[in-house]
């Protein structure tokens, strides 16, 4: 198995821009030149944040491919090819191998709730098809599992590309347990901007983050200086950064963030797709605000 670079520092979960309901491929690689120069770690296209639920089979992989032919091996591109239909999840994986991603991107399969031995033979069968970096992503709070910390010991166990975890459930004593349980072994990144820092002071070595679509350079710099061990610097910079953190999920991402990003001029439009809808008129204001303050 190649891989140039280690999964750790920042990881822009980036948005899929559309344009009048069509996919806008000229601004996906104007939004990945963006996040290079922002000095991002590498780019996660077409997880939640992509609006993968409601991108086509041929969008989602033309997306992964634009992604990859934008970054031009600059940056390593971590492919969403998870699913709840463990079929599609090794199509999409396989595809994206072709396409040349460098990892892939596995969230724990939704809706159906599989067991804890489900999710493990799940993530098996996808394991066996790829010799590519695998990130187990556990949110439970959308997935209604998490994948526990006995799974990801049996998979690390089986396969040596199954060694990080996307965690977004919540709990920094979730990342100690992981870390505790497998030291080095497996790189825990945070699934949520604002407990990064929380999450890297027990052992997490980095984040995908959604608020580094608007603001790359600084969520760089605050996991640099986390992992530099500097967390007098980090807490200063993750202060300034919190009230937006929690104001970019005031409602469902991503369409704060694709807001935040419209107003700003770093994507053309808001827009989402159903069943998402525009931002309310009270959230535009509150969002607005928050931006207004980080700017002063």
């Amino acid at each position: 198995m190649k891989r140039l670079r280690p999964f750790t520092g920042s990881y822009t979960a980036i948005v899929t821009p559309f344009r009048r309901g069509a996919v806008a491929y000229d601004e996906i690689r104007q939004l990945v030149e963006f996040q290079i120069k922002g000095g991002i770690s590498g780019l996660v296209p077409v997880g939640t944040t992509g609006e993968s639920p409601t991108v086509s089979h041929e969008e989602h992989l033309d997306i992964i491919r634009c992604t990859i032919e934008a970054a031009r091996g600059r940056v390593p591109v971590i492919a969403g090819t998870g699913s709840n239909s463990t079929h599609e999840a090794i199509e999409m994986t396989k595809a994206a191998d072709a396409a040349g991603a460098d990892g892939m991107l596995l969230v724990a399969p939704y809706y159906n709730r599989p067991t804890q031995e489900g999710l493990f033979q799940h993530f098996c069968a996808v394991a066996e098809v790829t010799d590519k970096p695998i990130i187990l992503y556990s949110i439970p709070g959308r997935c209604g599992v998490e994948i526990g910390v006995g799974v990801i010991e049996r998979l690390r166990a089986r396969y040596p590309h199954v060694a990080h975890v996307k965690e977004a459930g919540g709990s920094v004593d979730r990342v100690d347990q992981i870390v505790s349980a497998m030291g080095d072994s497996v790189t825990v990144l945070s699934g949520d901007d604002s407990l990064t820092l929380p999450f890297m002071a027990v052992g997490a070595k980095g984040v995908i983050s959604v608020a580094s679509n608007y603001f790359p350079r600084e969520v760089s710099k605050l996991t640099a200086l986390a992992l530099a061990g500097d967390y007098a610097k980090a807490r200063a910079l993750h202060r300034r950064l919190y009230p937006l953190f929690k104001t970019f999920f005031i409602e469902s991402n991503p369409t704060p963030i694709k807001f935040a990003m419209a107003k700003a001029g770093i994507i053309g439009s808001d827009e989402v797709r159903l069943p998402l809808s525009p931002l309310s008129a009270a959230s535009r204001k509150t969002l607005t605000a928050a931006l207004a303050s980080y700017h002063r």
